[in-house]
């Protein structure tokens, strides 16, 4: 007698059920109703039935051509970003290849890397507390180190700088995340299988060629998963910037996130100004993110399919002209 078969495909469609739920109410919905606001006067502490502008991209219109702070938080966050994740790149790869050299062979890798990405667990608000009383002025310790190296006569303002505040940002926005990429990209590099690299071993491929030659054109995926993820990151910065400086010294680290919170929340609730911001900064990453795609492509493997494309669509050529 036949048995007939078991479909377990529906209890995997009822476990993801919950999270199809959640991410249609909180998270499909608020971003398809802040697309719509952006387009719409909706505005104050209780806003009118919305209504649709005469013209419905003057939200747009007035963010990009007359709002200095919107753009000035556009350049400050690209610059945020840019100067926390080249070191934050360069040290986890560097890391990455400490870790997955084989001769080497380095001792207490668990505590390493428990260390090395403890950062990335401690709150944002304890980070800014912190960093708050090293750089305290007039007494603080950092302040006190450069008195005593002879380094600064007078204390150091560092809060109320320009420079100096927006490098310190970008000093704890690297502190705290190249832990998490090293983590990704040595996971990655588990991945690899360990024939290619005893090959290459063999072969006398020493350990920056190994890496350089093997390890990084094998981790493209991986790393342009660390590159999307940091930028998205990167441009939605808000918990530092605003725990920290509030966006000071004279809106020297105030980024596009802030000034979205700023317009919603603070004091002004132009809702449709903070909602199209969102929808601008969504393009953005958008586009960045389909040049990053662009960018890592494997080119080998697209003229592969380009020529079996153009072979495919030959052979439909001559199929035709022999009917």
């Amino acid at each position: 007698m036949r048995r007939k078969g078991v479909n377990y495909s529906r209890y995997g469609y009822i476990f993801t059920l919950p999270f199809v739920l959640a991410f249609l109410v909180f998270s499909l919905y608020p971003i398809l109703y802040t697309a719509v606001i952006g387009f719409t006067n909706m505005q104050g502490i209780i806003p009118k039935p919305l209504e649709i502008l005469d013209n419905p991209f003057q939200n747009f219109k007035d963010l990009i051509l007359e709002n200095a702070s919107f753009k000035k938080s556009l350049i400050n966050t690209g610059l945020l970003w840019i100067i926390n994740f080249i070191p934050q790149m360069g040290l986890a790869l560097l890391l990455t290849a400490w870790f997955t050299n084989k001769r080497l062979n380095v001792k207490g890798q668990g505590a390493f890397k428990i260390m090395l990405y403890m950062p990335n667990i401690i709150t944002a608000s304890t980070i800014a507390v912190l960093f708050s009383s090293l750089f305290a002025y007039p007494m603080g310790p950092i302040n006190s180190l450069f008195e005593m190296l002879g380094w600064s006569d007078a204390p150091i303002f560092f809060l109320q700088d320009k420079t100096t505040a927006r490098g310190i940002v970008s000093f704890i926005q690297f502190w705290m995340w190249y832990g998490n990429t090293m983590i990704i990209l040595v996971a990655g590099v588990m991945g690899i299988n360990p024939a290619i690299f005893e090959s290459a071993s063999i072969d006398g491929a020493n350990g920056w060629q190994t890496f350089f030659r093997i390890t990084l054109p094998s981790l493209r995926t991986i790393l342009l998963y660390t590159l999307i993820t940091s930028m998205i990151g990167g441009l939605t910065m808000f918990d530092i910037p605003q725990l920290f400086l509030q966006g000071g010294p004279d809106d020297s680290t105030l980024t596009t996130s802030m000034f979205i919170y700023g317009q919603a929340f603070k004091g002004s609730y132009m809702y449709n100004r903070a909602a199209a911001a969102s929808m601008l900064l969504f393009i953005i990453a958008a586009l960045l993110s389909a040049v990053l795609f662009y960018m890592m492509r494997d080119r080998d493997a697209a003229k592969l399919n380009k020529t079996i494309k153009q072979q495919r669509k030959a052979e439909r050529a001559a199929a035709k002209g022999e009917v």
